[in-house]
């Protein structure tokens, strides 16, 4: 798979290790850099400036998948305690799991040794491996067996997904969307972690229109030369029918979030229009692909040479994104789901 290369080498101090809000920052008060693709101007802002960057007949399309409690702790039947991630849900009973094992504070992958066959993950429930996730050596496909309704039993046992630079357990609501409305998701679809219900009705009160996809994500921190899994989406009715219109009537649709992109785009059709969809997508965004029904982005900061940089540069253009990281690196922007904002706009 061709990367776009852009490598950089992310300080330890950019990673926000804490949501804003311990900052005593709003969710809109984050930093926002807004890039403009026709002139590659850059504009240091807040979130909470987003209106002005947005004009009456633009449309904001936004990700209402919430985030699940997908960590839990489970015992092998050799006795090693571990902690299990619930990535997607495939059927009634299976998902695609990742184990991690327990180092001190902390987890790290499982590594090449073979998965467990069986894990405990107490009070009568418990999973059993089927075999690799699509060839990985990472993921797994298991049959999980719960004494309740998996969401019940999932919000009652288990916890946020939480990597190791974040620096202490938080609740699940600073991990959730304020439009969330469908659990689902092994991580925050976080682009949209800064967005208010007050901004959102400054957005609808200005002419901007708001309307919502659902896309379910999977765990993330992929390796550079790893393709996106596929993913669980649905693009509504009247989503397709508002993407289309707003471009025929000369307005912007602005994606929030790169599931959002993906999700859009997988429902295009070859007319040059979107339609409903409901399904999966293996969908991959380069800059040889291109977007079609995407005008605009807002997300976060991405890893070096992550896959998602594809997907940017195919939005941005090369010379942006690479302006543009370089800036966040100087400025001191700040990385991960409770970071700062990237707009990106023609």
């Amino acid at each position: 798979m061709a990367t776009s290369r852009l490598a950089f080498e992310l300080p330890h101090s950019l990673e926000a290790s804490a949501p804003p809000e311990s900052r005593r920052l709003s969710r809109d008060g984050v930093r926002m850099m807004v890039g403009h693709r026709a002139t590659n101007e850059l504009v240091h802002t807040r979130f909470r400036q987003l209106p002005d960057f947005l004009n009456a007949g633009d449309l904001v399309v936004v990700n209402t998948s919430g985030v699940l409690a997908a960590a839990m702790n489970g015992i092998t039947t050799g006795g090693e305690r571990i902690v299990v991630h619930l990535s997607t849900k495939l059927t009634t009973d299976r998902w695609v799991v990742e184990f991690r094992r327990v180092i001190g504070g902390t987890t790290e992958r499982w590594g090449n040794d073979a998965p467990p066959a069986t894990v405990a993950l107490g009070e009568g429930a418990s999973l059993d491996v089927i075999g690799p996730h699509r060839d990985s050596d990472r993921l797994f496909v298991a049959r999980l067996t719960l004494p309740l309704p998996d969401m019940t039993w999932i919000s009652q046992h288990g916890r946020p997904i939480r990597y190791s630079y974040v620096d202490r357990p938080w609740p699940i609501a600073m991990y959730q969307n304020v439009y969330a409305t469908e659990p689902g998701s092994a991580e925050m679809p976080s682009a949209g972690r800064p967005f208010t219900p007050q901004l959102i009705t400054r957005l609808i009160a200005k002419g901007v229109m708001v309307a919502p996809i659902v896309l379910h994500t999977g765990v993330a921190s992929l390796e550079a030369d790893e393709l996106p899994y596929p993913e669980y989406t649905r693009v509504p009715p009247t989503t397709a029918a508002l993407v289309n219109l707003t471009r025929e009537m000369g307005g912007r649709v602005i994606a929030v979030g790169t599931t959002v992109v993906r999700a859009i785009e997988s429902a295009g059709d070859s007319y040059g229009a979107i339609e409903a969809y409901d399904g999966w997508t293996e969908l991959v965004i380069t800059p040889e692909r291109g977007v079609r029904h995407v005008d605009g982005l807002i997300t976060g900061w991405h890893e070096p040479e992550a896959s998602h940089l594809l997907m940017l540069e195919a939005i941005a253009g090369r010379q942006l994104l690479e302006k543009s990281y370089a800036a966040s690196l100087a400025d001191g922007y700040l990385w991960h789901e409770f970071g700062d904002t990237h707009l990106i706009v023609p």
